[in-house]
């Protein structure tokens, strides 16, 4: 892929666009994305520039948001070029495109559309921001159940065209209303005189337009479909989504999962072409919040300093406590978080967990406070009880702390990634403190 770049690149620079143009159209549209991803943005726009149209409509799909962001600024003064791209690509890609822009930015885009195109475009966005809705194609293919196969592949091959898959077919009566879908292979195997609604059994899974997203994400994973039918509340069959939407949207939502995690207010997409600004502006909210937090952790410590400089080898044992209670704090946040997120535990199983939290994190806190006490029988034996009774509580209080307030947040109806690590750890650092210091108060007589 290296050589190939060069290669381009070097044509570009020598004004060869024949060559260039030649060699690019017989690259597949995912090596053409790599090549676009590495180059200089001259390079990017002079290349994209050179594909045919129907590997443009590929190409486009497949880049980042700031990528394509950067195309369609770069054609602005070429409004036809941009139309002709806009109107081109299908009705979903479309729609997750203008849903990246400001509105100011994305207006005038739409304006540029055919008048047909326009009219889908402003349906889709009218839809709300994370439902099914903004994910579908209006192009799929649908029959009558009095059809008969015959019939049904020739009007498949006068309508299917521009269908995003032809791999299900869906049937809908007169009024509209979807009453079943059918493999493409159940058609195929079929007498050419039957008629379709001898083939039909009624079942069917279908996706509602409002439906949050991740709802259709699960729904994939559920019933292994290459699409979903999405109608309305009448049961009007409205479109299609199909499995590349899902896997894009499984993976953005992942992406912000995995930032809120970290504290992040938000999903960086791409940290090169992040502004500072932005970068700050994501990270210093938790940070900022997070910082008084721990300031409990000052005050609990303030409570105990006659203990602390009597025995003052409990301050060496002290991070390290506490980093294990937050350790193990984050692992049973990160495993309740994900088994939410995909289905595997739903919220009224929290009390069934808790017991077994508490086990596990028992003979945890045993386990590592054995290790934490043969250290301290070298460096402090005369707190070698303190610190491994510290040590047994301090893990169990903070599993149990990352095992509840991923629950606690989604009753509170917030997603539960906002139960990140750094406030798990937060919450368990003050905990910790206060377990630490109050045994060592009482079995020093304090």
């Amino acid at each position: 892929m290296i050589e190939t770049e060069t290669n381009l690149l070097e044509l570009i620079e020598n004004n060869d666009w024949k060559t260039a143009k030649r060699y690019l159209n017989e690259l597949d549209a995912n090596e053409v994305v790599r090549v676009l991803q590495d180059a200089p943005i001259r390079e990017k726009i002079i290349l994209f520039r050179l594909l045919t149209r129907e590997q443009t409509k590929k190409v486009f799909k497949l880049l980042s948001p700031s990528d394509q962001k950067d195309i369609v600024e770069a054609l602005g003064s070429k409004p036809q070029k941009v139309a002709n791209l806009l109107n081109d690509i299908e009705p979903d890609d479309r729609t997750t495109f203008f849903k990246e822009l400001p509105e100011h930015v994305a207006k005038p885009l739409i304006q540029l559309l055919s008048p047909e195109e326009r009219k889908i475009a402003d349906l889709l966005l009218s839809y709300p921001k994370d439902s099914v809705a903004r994910l579908m194609t209006p192009e799929f293919v649908a029959i009558k159940p009095n059809f008969s196969v015959e019939t049904s592949f020739e009007y498949i091959r006068q309508n299917g065209r521009n269908s995003e898959t032809l791999n299900v077919i869906y049937i809908v009566d007169h009024e509209g209303k979807m009453i079943d879908d059918i493999r493409i292979g159940a058609l195929l195997l079929a007498s050419p005189k039957q008629l379709v609604e001898e083939l039909m059994d009624y079942r069917f899974v279908a996706l509602n337009a409002m439906d949050d997203q991740e709802t259709a994400v699960k729904l994939f994973k559920t019933y292994d479909r290459v699409a979903l039918p999405v109608v309305n509340e009448q049961g009007v069959l409205l479109g299609i989504v199909t499995f590349d939407d899902i896997m894009d949207v499984d993976e953005q939502e992942s992406t912000e999962d995995f930032h809120k995690f970290g504290s992040i207010q938000s999903a960086i997409t791409d940290p090169i072409k992040a502004k500072v600004y932005d970068l700050y502006k994501n990270r210093i909210v938790w940070l900022f919040i997070l910082v008084f937090m721990n300031v409990f952790s000052g005050a609990a410590m303030s409570n105990f300093e006659e203990v602390i400089q009597l025995y003052v080898p409990l301050v060496f044992f002290l991070p390290l406590l506490i980093d294990s209670g937050g350790n193990a704090g984050s692992q049973s946040a990160t495993l309740m978080i994900r088994y939410l997120a995909v289905g595997g535990v739903k919220l009224n199983d929290w009390h069934k967990l808790v017991g077994k939290e508490f086990i596990v994190s028992f003979f945890l806190g045993i386990t590592m406070a054995v290790g934490v006490a043969a250290v301290a029988s070298f460096r402090a034996p005369e707190i070698v009880i303190v610190v491994g009774l510290s040590m047994i509580l301090t893990v169990m209080i903070g599993s149990l702390i990352g095992l509840l307030l991923p629950f606690i947040f989604t009753r509170l109806k917030l997603d539960p990634a906002t139960a990140s690590a750094p406030l798990v750890t937060s919450l368990s650092d003050i905990c910790g403190v206060i377990i630490y210091f109050s045994i060592a108060s009482w079995f020093f007589g304090f």
